[in-house]
């Protein structure tokens, strides 16, 4: 199988040419490389495929699980006739939309963006937020050794932080974030996701920083960061009266 990658904008499209059966591993490769560089949001098309067994909808399934995996999107194009069925029965089409044109795919993929900023706000106005002073260590969610020691976390809820003191990462990094919780100074490791950095030429004293959203948080650690942060927020609340 040939794979021809091309950007739109922040959304990459591969075409594909040839079978995708044993011998598509390339494909899980491909998209493996789109979403470290940052493209999350994939458009396969499928107009010159000539044939898929089920050996290729593992590979694309595959596929479809790291990209989900960075919080991406994938949209099926141009699917032939003869390729339908197999995405029937398999159920690809149940899991995946399919677009009639890469217009319409690329389209369906901005709505999708739009339509989850607009939860993830009404998620964040449910968490309060708590100015803090922690240290932090950090390190790349894929090497052993830390990147950035004693850096701060200037704002803590239970869905993220901003970090403080460190510019070794980019947006849509993952990260491991090692920090203790006072007054028992419990220690937690989370994992997190680079989603935001403050604008060099605008603001400069957030430089250098960063800030994270929390990924995989399991519910009992998020209650205690919550519990944590409602009992400082009051605390700020007593001393400001």
């Amino acid at each position: 199988m040939e794979i021809r990658a091309r950007t739109k904008g922040n959304v990459i499209v591969l075409d594909l040419f040839g079978r995708i059966d044993v011998d598509a591993a390339n494909l899980v490769e491909a998209v493996g490389q789109c979403v470290r560089d940052g493209y999350i949001d994939v458009v396969f098309n499928f107009e010159e495929v000539d044939f898929i067994d089920y050996l290729g909808v593992s590979a694309i399934a595959l596929a479809y699980r790291e990209i989900i995996n960075y919080n991406g999107r994938l949209k099926f194009v141009n699917i032939p006739t003869h390729l339908k069925n197999i995405f029937s029965v398999t159920g690809l089409d149940r899991v995946i939309d399919s677009c009639a044109t890469e217009e319409l795919a690329i389209s369906m993929l901005k709505e999708d963006k739009v339509i989850e900023n607009i939860k993830k706000m009404q998620l964040r106005r449910r968490f309060k937020r708590l100015p803090i002073d922690i240290k932090v260590e950090l390190k790349n969610k894929y090497e052993k050794s830390p990147t950035c020691f004693k850096v701060d976390i200037l704002n803590l809820s239970a869905i993220g932080a901003y970090i403080f003191g460190c510019d070794k990462f980019k947006l849509g990094d993952e990260v491991i974030l090692k920090f203790k919780l006072p007054p028992k100074n419990e220690e937690l490791e989370l994992q997190a996701k680079v989603v935001w950095l403050p604008d060099k030429q605008i603001q400069l004293h957030l430089q250098p920083g960063m800030g994270v959203e929390f990924m995989h948080l399991a519910q009992p650690v998020q209650e205690k960061i919550i519990e944590f942060i409602d009992r400082n927020v009051s605390s700020l609340s007593s001393d400001e009266d």
